[in-house]
């Protein structure tokens, strides 16, 4: 069965983290798949690093703490894609339709989600895995609440690592989560993932968001 037909809802989840054997399985896949991908986008990853720098003041690179597995904080990379000043001196703000912190470039980055391709580091270090629930920053809020305490259910997303990409992703659940609904409903498809994770539904996952990179889906 495609694993976009499964059910949306969180049918067996027991809250515990992958088999032991399942994470071994996971991690090979991890690093062979982030090789690969490095080895494919590492020239366009240095194009895209030079654009940064001849475009704006600042580092090509921008780095933030993320809540990963566990619970524990981390730093991941991301193509910066708003001004450096916003970037290393503002506290944590969602980035919004239009934002004026984002760079031209940054805004063709941020469409295409290439912004995305240093977290192939991550995934190499094993702070991060090529698919699973996307890392939040510490004190983002929803509707003025901390994602935390609008449900419960919140933190059983950490028993994974995150992703690069995730069930959530590939069904439309990205760019600002704003409302408390929102958050629920990314919230329903991280735990269904880890309930029915499976090597297949990974690669499953992976081929869908190439497909809506290449079409170029309305993120920012």
């Amino acid at each position: 069965m495609s694993l976009l037909l499964i059910s949306r809802g969180n049918r067996g989840f027991s809250g515990a983290a992958l088999k032991p054997r399942h994470a071994i399985i996971k991690r090979t896949m991890d690093i062979l798949l982030a090789l690969v991908g490095i080895a494919i986008m590492g020239i366009p990853m240095l194009v895209i690093a030079t654009a940064i720098r001849l475009t704006s003041k600042g580092p090509a690179l921008f780095r933030q703490a993320r809540v990963g597995l566990n619970g524990r904080r981390f730093v991941v990379l991301k193509f910066r894609t708003m001004r450096h000043s916003v970037d290393a001196t503002a506290p944590f703000l969602q980035a919004t339709r239009d934002d004026p912190r984002v760079t031209p470039i940054g805004a063709l980055l941020r469409h295409t989600s290439l912004d995305e391709l240093p977290q192939f580091l991550n995934v190499l270090t094993g702070s991060m895995s090529l698919v699973g629930p996307r890392p939040h920053a510490p004190g983002t809020c929803a509707a003025g609440r901390l994602f935390e305490t609008v449900t419960e259910r919140y933190a059983t997303r950490h028993c994974v690592k995150p992703g690069m990409t995730g069930l959530a992703q590939i069904r439309g659940w990205r760019g600002e989560t704003d409302t408390e609904e929102k958050l629920l409903r990314r919230l329903d498809s991280d735990l269904e993932y880890i309930a029915t994770w499976s090597p297949r539904n990974d690669l499953l996952i992976l081929w869908h968001t190439i497909v809506e990179v290449l079409r170029m889906p309305n993120a920012y």
